[in-house]
């Protein structure tokens, strides 16, 4: 039996339909956001009155899901400064994921996923006011592993207290370009399996988070709204793309992912105003040389008022682009919050100041809780309907070399798609198999999905270990096989 050619047959969409399946037979609300008119008398299918706008809206929304979390109802003419901390931990890049879980290779890059992991869950537990995401859980899945029964409590108790909020959930934040989307079906549900398993309904992601692939694909928007997420928020786009957003006011919008799908497929799309990175001179992390805040009377170098003016000024520079009196600010960057207590600490003090001063209202939040401000808004959207691409940071710079860059890994990416597929029906045909299974090649794939990844943007040495781990996937794949078809002819 010619193993490439069962791998052929288009499983595509039963991928799609089993993705759904799990999110909906789990307990998971697969909900899909329908955009309707401004007036909120168009039906969901019909056609919208104006092809450039649209009035997005959630049925699973809580309209007072805010107000117990910051948000000032009393004062609703101020803007609402949500202050999201976060951490983007590449599942390779530099150096290869075991490297930056571990903190090897450090001459590379300072990077360590495990410190950062424990760093943040400590914080949190500190205080009930402070909140996180995580994204990866490639990485959460390695630490989560090690941890003992009261870590594990602890952990559950910061997700059931909405501090500690998983976005997107995939094993990685996947490239849009070079996969395939059957691997990113493969790849989200991996994740967003362990997540269900570990943490139950309430831990559902709710928004997608794609800070830093390189352009973006309707297609991805379309999955995401298909998986039922209520948001979709990232920060790489066209540097004229980009003006010309920040001259209209279009920095959130709807995007319709696939024209056969329609306003099923319609996912309110926010762009982060700072990239991904904390707003300029409020880097905190303990690789960041921007000042405290120093707020003791008695030590040389107080500047809490200075500080103050400085923030709401970046405030102010951020909220003209944007038509609600809500902004979301995140407080984070690549693995950061290795000394998460350094980062709390002064946001702790930031935020008490600022609220002192009266001019905005700053809290700690979550990219949902935010999706749930905006929403109580009732504001009206533009309609997008293709891709965000290509990508161009300036004149001259086209992000579009990693197309085809590294071809050979791109090529041996999907011949392992193939032969998982093969692997997944079998697998699941026969009941499963003693001492073979599936999950080190989906573990594998998972991780090759990576925007540094597939993509062909990592080190060389990185490159290899990706090669490997799909290799190693691939022999016990092939093991499988082997079995099943012994069973088949005997």
């Amino acid at each position: 039996v010619n193993i490439c050619a069962l791998a052929m047959v288009d499983l595509c969409g039963l991928l799609l339909a089993c993705i759904c399946c799990l999110l909906a037979g789990g307990g998971w609300s697969v909900s899909l956001a329908a955009a309707t008119a401004a007036n909120g008398g168009r039906a969901k299918g019909e056609a919208p009155s104006s092809p450039h706008a649209e009035s997005f809206s959630r049925s699973s929304m809580d309209a007072s899901a805010s107000d117990s979390y910051g948000y000032s109802a009393a004062g609703e003419d101020k803007i609402q400064v949500h202050v999201v901390p976060h951490t983007h931990d590449d599942v390779g890049w530099l150096k290869t994921v075991d490297e930056y879980y571990y903190g090897l290779n450090n001459s590379i890059q300072m990077a360590n996923v495990e410190a950062i992991i424990n760093s943040f869950v400590r914080e949190l537990s500190k205080d009930s006011n402070r909140t996180f995401i995580y994204v990866e859980m490639a990485y959460f899945y390695k630490w989560w592993g090690k941890q003992s029964n009261e870590t594990r409590q602890l952990v559950k108790k910061l997700v059931s207290n909405k501090q500690l909020e998983f976005v997107n959930a995939g094993w990685c934040m996947n490239d849009e370009a070079s996969t395939h989307y059957n691997a990113i079906v493969d790849q989200m549900s991996l994740g967003l399996r362990f997540v269900q398993e570990n943490f139950g309904d309430e831990a559902r992601p709710r928004v997608a988070w794609h800070i830093d692939p390189f352009g973006h694909s309707a297609e991805q928007a379309a999955l995401f709204a298909k998986m039922g997420y209520d948001g979709f928020f990232f920060a790489r786009i066209d540097y004229g793309d980009r003006d010309n957003r920040l001259g209209n006011k279009e920095m959130e919008l709807v995007w319709r992912g696939s024209p056969s799908l329609g306003s099923q497929s319609d996912m309110f799309t926010g762009i982060l105003f700072y990239g991904y990175g904390p707003p300029p001179d409020f880097c905190f992390d303990q690789g960041c040389s921007d000042p405290p805040i120093q707020d003791d009377p008695n030590l040389f170098d107080y500047n809490v008022d200075d500080r103050v003016k400085l923030f709401i000024q970046r405030v102010g520079d951020q909220a003209i682009f944007y038509n609600t009196n809500n902004i979301m600010m995140t407080f984070g960057s690549d693995f950061q919050y290795q000394n998460a207590l350094q980062v709390y600490k002064n946001l702790d003090k930031l935020i008490k100041y600022v609220n002192a001063e009266g001019t905005v209202n700053m809290f700690y939040s979550t990219p949902s809780r935010y999706v749930d401000a905006v929403h109580q808004a009732g504001k009206t959207w533009t309609l997008k309907t293709d891709d965000f691409f290509p990508y161009a940071d300036n004149p001259y710079a086209f992000w579009t070399g990693y197309f085809t860059s590294r071809p050979a890994l791109k090529g041996y990416t999907r011949l392992c798609n193939n032969y998982l597929q093969v692997c997944k029906q079998l697998e699941a045909s026969h009941g499963g198999f003693t001492g073979v299974s599936t999950m080190k090649l989906k573990e594998a794939m998972g991780v090759d999905q990576h925007h540094d990844a597939v993509s062909g943007t990592e080190k060389q040495h990185v490159a290899d270990d990706y090669a490997k781990r799909l290799h190693i996937g691939q022999v016990e794949c092939e093991s499988l096989v082997g079995m099943a078809l012994s069973d088949l002819s005997a």
